[in-house]
Parts: C-alpha cells; sequence; structure tokens
C-alpha cells in the first residue's frame, strides 16, 4: 500500500486546495495553447502526474492519454537514490512521431521529469513537458509550469491519510 507523505510538522508549506487545483490546471492548459504546441498524446508522470494530466487533456480536447509509472519519493523530503520505472510500461510503439506532452504534479529535482523525458524521446516522440509547480533547485526546466516555489507542497489528494476499512 502507497502511503502519503505526512507534513503536518512542517511550518512552511504551500498548500493547493481543490479549487486551486482547477484554476492552476486552466492557466496551465493556456499556457500550452498559447505556445502552439498541440500534443498528439499527454502522458502523465504516475501517481503525481494522474489528476493534473487528467485536467489537462480535458481542458485541451486532447483526448489521447497514458501514463508512466516512476517511483521516487518515499516520504517528506525523502527519496531512493535514483527514479525507478515500474510496469506496467506504456505503449511505446504508439508515441512514435507524435507530439507528447508529459505531466507531472512537480519537478523537484529533475530526475524524474529526466529519465521520463529521454525514455520517451527514445522511441521517437517529440516531448514538451508541463509541470503544476517547479522547484528552483530543479536541474531540468519544464517546458510549462503553473508555479514556482521552494516549499513542500501539500496536493488536495495526498493530504489526507489513506481511507481504511471501518470496523
Amino acid at each position: 500500500m502507497a502511503f502519503h507523505a505526512d507534513s503536518t510538522e512542517l511550518d512552511n508549506k504551500e498548500i493547493l486546495t481543490w479549487e486551486g487545483f482547477g484554476t492552476a490546471t486552466r492557466e496551465l492548459a493556456q499556457q500550452i495553447v498559447d505556445s502552439e504546441f498541440v500534443p498528439d498524446i499527454i502522458i502523465a508522470v504516475a501517481r503525481g502526474g494522474l489528476l493534473p494530466a487528467g485536467a489537462l487533456s480535458y481542458a485541451m480536447g486532447v483526448k489521447l492519454s497514458d501514463a508512466v509509472n516512476v517511483e521516487f519519493y518515499t516520504d517528506v523530503h525523502e527519496t531512493l537514490p535514483d527514479p525507478v520505472l515500474l510496469a506496467p510500461m506504456l505503449d511505446t510503439d504508439s508515441i512514435s512521431d507524435k507530439k507528447v506532452l508529459v505531466v507531472d504534479d512537480v519537478v523537484d529535482s529533475g530526475r524524474t521529469l529526466s529519465l521520463v523525458l529521454e525514455l520517451l524521446r527514445g522511441y521517437g516522440a517529440e516531448c514538451r513537458s508541463a509541470v503544476v509547480y517547479e522547484k528552483p533547485c530543479s536541474e531540468v526546466r519544464p517546458d510549462f509550469s503553473w508555479k514556482s516555489t521552494d516549499e513542500w507542497i501539500v496536493f488536495p489528494w495526498s493530504a489526507q491519510e489513506p481511507v481504511t476499512k471501518q470496523g
């Protein structure tokens, strides 16, 4: 079972509400549309990028979507030594020669985004990246981002403990 990161002890954090998420993804979609990049496929970096990717696919009218599963964060400020790709892998034949928008919730170190972009470009995709938040310390700059912050980010989908069986 995957647990959320408990940030209750942190004094400084960025809190994104569901309403704020709606605003963020609409504004992010507008940036992408205004850039004239028209993706054929939106690929989420799971798990954090699943909801932003879904919201962007609706906001931009892009019906084709998929996900790549990557594990990196294990807790607040705790990561694995390197990001790890998890099965199942997406259908790589379907992205060759396609315009792909890679979406994640946040680019922190940039190592996860770098891994995914390198992987997809290796299969012949023309990739751009979009994130809700970017950290100034990231070694990779996304093509599109809604906001920059140094703080730990509490997303609405990970703000509470996972649901457990009652009684």
